[in-house]
């Protein structure tokens, strides 16, 4: 569905990504783990078309995502949640939810779409009318992936979506992807909880220093003793 080949980004001088591949296959939970500063972040910003990169290929399906803008990669089903979710914190929930549904696509889907994000997140179904910045982390959070879900995505991009949340939230949030997978949409998550991630994940990728030192199923990454002894603490 996704493939990702020979991908080269830098920031300026510094180059941040050297040679990744990877590829997302229709209806996975895909993982890219790894730590601070490997690169994760920079990989989705660049499908999503934030950044430019300097060499390799994106495509989806058979069209290249290199040259579009980040509209044009939303109208094709890519669709990027953030790290640090990125609300409107003046407008009510339900109207950072209708942001989401903005794209010429999307809009004569909205308010179906909005009963489904209230459906899979009832919580803000009772906060509708409140003020996103007054919410929670953890209902913030449930805000930035309802409005992606609102432009009807066909691959959820979740920048480290359970960035701090209580733990309690953070199981909650993985249920939710979970779930969400369930219903059809492929997901390819950046996270630094890499147990849950990897426990999650079809498959998964690690990242190091921006380039893919590991790639296996969830299964075969949390048995991998590079992956337990780096990441896990094991």
């Amino acid at each position: 569905m996704l493939e990702v080949e020979h991908l080269e980004v830098a920031y300026g001088k510094i180059q941040a990504l050297w040679d990744v591949s990877f590829e997302v296959r229709e209806h996975e939970i895909v993982a890219l783990v790894g730590a601070n500063g490997a690169g994760k972040s920079t990989t989705l910003k660049t499908i999503s078309g934030l950044l430019r990169p300097q060499g390799g290929t994106m495509r989806l399906g058979d069209r290249r995502l290199e040259t579009l803008t980040p509209p044009e990669i939303v109208e094709l089903g890519v669709v990027h949640v953030p790290e640090g979710r990125k609300l409107f914190p003046d407008m009510t929930v339900r109207e950072n939810l209708l942001l989401g549904g903005y794209a010429r696509a999307a809009r004569p889907h909205r308010e179906r779409r909005l009963a489904q994000a209230y459906e899979i997140f009832p919580r803000l179904a009772e906060r509708a009318d409140q003020l996103a910045g007054t919410l929670s982390g953890g209902e913030q959070q449930m805000v930035a992936i309802g409005r992606g879900l609102m432009a009807g995505p066909n691959i959820l991009m979740l920048d480290e979506p359970s960035l701090g949340l209580a733990p309690i939230m953070v199981e909650e949030m993985f249920r939710v992807i979970e779930e969400i997978n369930q219903r059809g949409v492929t997901v390819l998550l950046v996270e630094q909880n890499t147990e849950h991630a990897l426990d999650l994940a079809h498959r998964g990728y690690v990242l190091e220093s921006g380039h893919v030192v590991l790639s296996g199923t969830g299964k075969e990454l949390l048995a991998n003793s590079k992956v337990r002894e780096a990441y896990l603490g094991l």
